[in-house]
């Protein structure tokens, strides 16, 4: 008897903590699953909330060619162009009022934004606490400089709330005019209604003619969720928070320990 097909079209990947090692880079066990599953037929989309800019270099690395959805969900980015096919931006205005009436509840925040566009810069504001290691960060002592230009969302900080305190707050006073995802230690993220990965990935898997129930996908964080409902088969890391592994169909090995490819080598094994 012939062995079955690899199971998958598609393998939807996030960056940090995912596909990227502590140490930001990808093994080269992760790296040989990966070609091995696009050389069995199975597209690899990166999904990532990194914006293109804090992105790409991670893609040249890779030598990845193909799409990818950046920023949430906000930007589809063409890698081997080094263009963006679709955009989606913040309603600063809408923004701006969902800010007031949340600092109304509990007090001044930190802020930082990304700018829209594949050279768009991360600004952060005082207090704000830059988590993303050695990516470039514009500091301006004037916070109101970050509303100047279009944007595809903000970071929020809170003096003494936690991420899990500040997203349940957030979510209860502005969850009508925004979108509020947790991306990583110290990364609350204030996005447009309804944008989600999920929608990045949608637009993108259908641009490659693949369907979600073709799709397996692979993250570490709550702004997965969206991506795990969307996909076939969703596959939390070892270290992923609680509230991902709760919707997961399987849970790997952690990102330093290859839990991708751990996967894609079972799955490849009965192909």
């Amino acid at each position: 008897m012939s062995p079955a097909p690899f199971p998958y079209k598609l393998v939807a990947t996030d960056l940090d903590g995912t596909l990227l090692r502590s140490d930001d880079t990808v093994s080269e066990r992760t790296r040989e699953a990966l070609v091995a599953a696009t050389a069995a037929g199975a597209a690899h989309i990166v999904v990532t909330g990194r914006a293109v800019p804090w992105t790409r270099h991670v893609l040249d690395d890779l030598g990845y060619k193909g799409i990818a959805v950046c920023g949430q969900g906000a930007q589809v980015y063409d890698a081997g162009a080094h263009r963006l096919l679709t955009s989606v931006t913040l309603d600063r205005q809408l923004a701006g009022l969902a800010l007031s009436k949340l600092e109304a509840e509990i007090g001044p925040l930190a802020l930082a934004a990304s700018r829209d566009g594949v050279d768009g810069e991360v600004l952060f504001g005082p207090g704000y606490q830059v988590q993303e290691g050695g990516l470039p960060a514009r500091y301006l002592e004037d916070a109101k400089a970050l509303w100047t230009a279009p944007l595809n969302k903000l970071y929020i900080q809170h003096p003494e709330l936690d991420d899990d305190a500040l997203v349940k707050v957030a979510r209860e006073t502005v969850g009508s005019l925004v979108d509020i995802v947790m991306a990583g230690p110290g990364i609350v993220e204030i996005l447009p209604l309804g944008l989600t990965k999920a929608t990045g990935l949608s637009l993108a898997a259908r641009r490659l003619k693949v369907k979600a129930a073709e799709t397996i996908a692979f993250g570490d964080m709550p702004n997965d969720i969206p991506m795990f409902g969307w996909a076939a088969h969703g596959v939390a890391m070892a270290h992923a928070h609680a509230e991902l592994k709760a919707v997961a169909d399987e849970v790997t090995t952690s990102n330093d320990e290859d839990g991708i490819a751990v996967v894609l080598e079972r799955l490849l094994g009965a192909a």
